[in-house]
């Protein structure tokens, strides 16, 4: 198994910023299958140590990442999902503990787990959507899809998005799988910066490296998080504000997965969300609407 393309910014004798380009061959979208999340495993260990900074990008024409493996979620029996779930969970934590700033450049689709892994970094980066045939793009979506699944996050995505946009937004967002696109994020604030074009995207993700002032500080959690002093306090009046309006299953299981984060960490909130993942994806409405997603994109293919 072959390590991801690096790319090293040429700064002559001082450590310059690595570009980390996922892919999966041709196919035109990421996906976190065990196979990448190897592959991702395998890169991080081996990154250069005159590293000052690492961008995550992607290679895919369509997605920076399109989020899980699907069939995995629901073909695997319990113990073996929520093994596939950790071990991406302990790669996604190799970024949190990198002794330099990390950065995501999203460029096309960030849904799900591939928005999770991207907040796992120190910043986020957008862009506009690429044209095509010399036309603008259409904006590209963002989000935690997974309620719309009737399932719910498994990677942390319900303590991390709240902690970079609007809390109440987010929170009833990812209890309903309602994404957002592009240029919705760029205004909820979600990008630390926005590219003026997707040739400018790296660049700027350097520059947003270069721009950060002291070392970086690692906790064993995202630097971006609901546990960040600044933003618990928001967060909690929030859930408050929201939760008697998202008493569906999945719902549910985001604002309980937001409360553990609050009361008793990182670790603990992630454990809340992959044994929820795991129960309903069996529950019936789990199982109808992940059949109901398959049917309809056999019909788009």
């Amino acid at each position: 198994m072959d390590p991801f393309r690096l790319e090293h910014e040429h700064a002559g004798d001082q450590p310059g910023v690595v570009t980390l380009w996922l892919e999966q061959g041709d196919r035109p979208v990421v996906v976190l299958d065990q196979d990448l999340i190897q592959r991702l495993e395998l890169t991080l260990k081996n990154l250069p140590e005159n590293t000052a900074g690492l961008v995550l990008a992607s290679a895919a024409p369509r997605a920076f990442v399109a989020g899980a493996d699907l069939r995995a979620i629901v073909e695997l029996d319990d113990a073996r999902l929520h093994t596939y779930l950790e071990n991406a969970s302990r790669v996604f934590s190799m970024l949190t503990a990198l002794p330099y700033f990390t950065v995501a450049a999203i460029h096309a689709a960030a849904l799900g787990g591939g928005l999770e892994l991207a907040m796992h970094c120190d910043g986020l980066i957008g862009c506009p959507p690429a044209e095509r045939d010399g036309k603008p793009g259409r904006p590209y979506p963002v989000g935690l899809p997974e309620a719309g699944l009737s399932i719910c996050p498994g990677w942390g995505g319900t303590n991390l998005l709240l902690a970079r946009m609007d809390p109440a937004d987010a929170i009833r967002r990812t209890a309903t799988g309602e994404v957002m696109n592009s240029d919705e994020a760029i205004r909820a604030g979600l990008f630390d910066a926005v590219a003026g074009s997707y040739d400018d995207l790296i660049e700027t993700a350097r520059q947003w490296i270069r721009g950060q002032a002291g070392p970086v500080r690692r906790t064993g959690a995202p630097s971006r998080w609901i546990g960040c002093p600044d933003v618990s306090a928001s967060v909690l009046e929030a859930l408050d504000a929201v939760r008697g309006d998202l008493m569906t299953p999945s719902g549910m299981a985001v604002c309980e997965a937001v409360d553990t984060g609050l009361a008793k960490g990182w670790r603990a909130a992630l454990a809340v969300e992959q044994d929820h993942l795991v129960r309903l994806r069996s529950s019936a409405a789990g199982k109808a609407a992940i059949e109901a997603f398959f049917a309809k994109s056999a019909k788009k293919a």
